[in-house]
């Protein structure tokens, strides 16, 4: 139980992957199938992922991880960005 409390108490990364083009939605929407398969195979603390279309041509796919695993999920998962996820 301690673990799951204190996962609540770090920060929240959202890790974000920038993709642009008429198929950008596509590609982000596929992009965040891989992103939960990873989830699953890794067993992160959280399971936050989704897509956003900005306009029709740019849209993102992100996940969300613990401060603690950000820098090893970073490494493995290259994201264009980061920032602090506030739900």
């Amino acid at each position: 139980m301690l673990i799951k409390t204190t996962q609540y108490l770090s920060r929240q990364i959202k890790l974000i992957w920038d993709f642009r083009g008429p198929a950008a939605l596509k590609t982000a929407e596929h992009h965040v199938k891989h992103l939960n398969e990873f989830i699953a195979l890794e067993k992160t603390a959280l399971n936050i992922t989704g897509y956003k279309e900005i306009n029709n041509m740019y849209s993102i796919a992100f996940m969300v991880v613990v401060e603690n695993e950000m820098i090893s999920v970073r490494d493995l998962l290259k994201p264009h960005r980061g920032e602090i996820y506030t739900p």
